[in-house]
């Protein structure tokens, strides 16, 4: 009972332990090329904006792309600022090497100044020859005659650690200079970066005010826009109950083929028939179907992947998942991610699969995926490049993106439950 107690404590303690620790620091290189990849994605906001600026229109989508590239722009200098702490830490560190070691040098300074004066005192010829010849055993004058070479090795010993201890003062105080010159290169990044994202600030409030002055349009649109997410949301859950339903029944007869074992008479509680899986049981915490050896493979390649899944196509995200204001009391939820790209950009599959489901959302082509029980929906396509129940891989064209030049991408599983596809896509 008592192992029991403690084999339990230190499971607590341990546990504990690796809640406490934290978060691991991220490195100069790792800053730098996160703010690489910042940079990048505001690049491309920008050219979106450029794109959206022609039409000479406010519109949703531009306002979306003005809102993501402020979030970038405060990205960026979260980033700065974190590469300045880095660096001010580094310069700490250096100021305490620097005073460690010039206390180390000026001891050894000392120590061989010492020496010196010994060596003076007793330099002559005489004075060391008396030393050794003084000895009372032929043994004690041959350890006097090692000591003295310890001795003359040890003053040059020392007169080597002044000279190596010297350098290395040097470069670090040359280091420093360096570090120091980085922190003042960061200062002006900062700055800049705090400028740009005030006149952005503004052109994105001039925005806002434009398409407050056409409010019922801007509503209209977002009804819209809900209406359709709302059509695509029904189909992709009726996709998946007929996905549940196809694998309910493949598991029954491959049940139904297999020998049971023999066992004693079931009772009659056992004797009712087997209710297919529905979208509700699963909600409700009960057991995936997707069961076979090729789904369950799909889902763990699937969810190894995440984070490291390709983009569906080349593009900016316009609008993220989520909540999101785009002007005071006028809210919307996506329930994926808008990709903005030019019209006919190539759509492709971000994983291997079997197309689960096409239908239409309105004017717009939508092409579903299943990987084993995770799907990706891909909305908002002119042209569809494969057909119902075709093996895809990685790579290989869905189809097309429509007029708009937005595709909706949707990454959700057997429950229903629709994720954050940026978590999932490679960065």
């Amino acid at each position: 009972m008592l192992r029991h107690s403690l084999a339990a404590l230190l499971l607590i303690t341990m546990v504990l332990r690796s809640e406490a620790q934290p978060p691991p620091v991220q490195t100069k290189a790792d800053l730098e090329k996160e703010r690489a990849q910042i940079q990048k994605e505001i690049d491309d906001v920008r050219q979106s904006l450029d794109e959206t600026h022609k039409n000479k229109r406010q519109t949703l989508g531009q306002l979306a792309l003005l809102q993501r590239r402020l979030r970038l722009r405060e990205s960026a200098i979260r980033n700065i600022n974190a590469q300045i702490d880095v660096i001010q830490n580094d310069m700490n560190d250096s100021w305490r090497e620097i005073v460690s070691l010039k206390t180390e040098l000026d001891t050894l300074k000392i120590q061989y100044a010492q020496s010196i004066v010994f060596a003076y005192k007793n330099r002559s010829s005489y004075d060391f020859l008396n030393f050794i010849f003084s000895a009372s055993t032929f043994n004690d004058a041959l350890r006097r005659i090692e000591y003295l070479k310890s001795y003359r090795a040890y003053r040059e010993e020392r007169a080597e650690n002044i000279r190596n201890t010297q350098q290395l003062l040097q470069a670090k105080i040359n280091g420093l200079q360096v570090t120091r010159a980085q922190r003042a290169d960061a200062l002006k990044r900062q700055s800049k970066e705090r400028l740009l994202l005030e006149d952005e600030k503004k052109e994105k409030d001039a925005v806002v005010q434009q398409l407050q002055s056409h409010e019922k349009e801007l509503r209209k649109e977002i009804a819209s826009k809900e209406k359709q997410d709302r059509q695509l949301e029904a189909a992709i859950t009726a996709a998946v109950r007929r996905a549940i339903r196809e694998a309910t029944k493949k598991n029954a007869e491959a049940a139904a083929a297999t020998p049971a074992p023999k066992t004693a008479a079931p009772s009659s509680a056992n004797n009712e028939p087997a209710t297919p899986a529905t979208l509700e049981t699963l909600k409700s915490g009960g057991k995936s179907v997707f069961t076979s050896d090729e789904d369950l493979h799909l889902t763990g390649d699937f969810l190894k992947n995440r984070g490291h899944l390709p983009w569906p196509m080349s593009g900016t995200i316009s609008m993220a998942f989520g909540l999101h204001e785009l002007i005071p009391g006028v809210k919307h939820f996506n329930i994926g991610v808008t990709i903005d790209s030019k019209a006919g950009t190539v759509v492709k599959a971000v994983f291997d699969g079997e197309v689960e489901s096409i239908f239409s959302v309105g004017d717009a082509e939508v092409v579903m995926v299943r990987h084993g029980k995770y799907f990706t929906t891909y909305t908002n396509l002119s042209t569809v490049s494969v057909t119902k129940g075709e093996k895809v891989h990685t790579g290989q064209i869905v189809g097309q993106v429509d007029s708009k030049g937005q595709l909706d991408f949707v990454v959700s599983d057997e429950k229903g439950i629709n994720y954050d596809p940026e978590k999932w896509l490679r960065r």
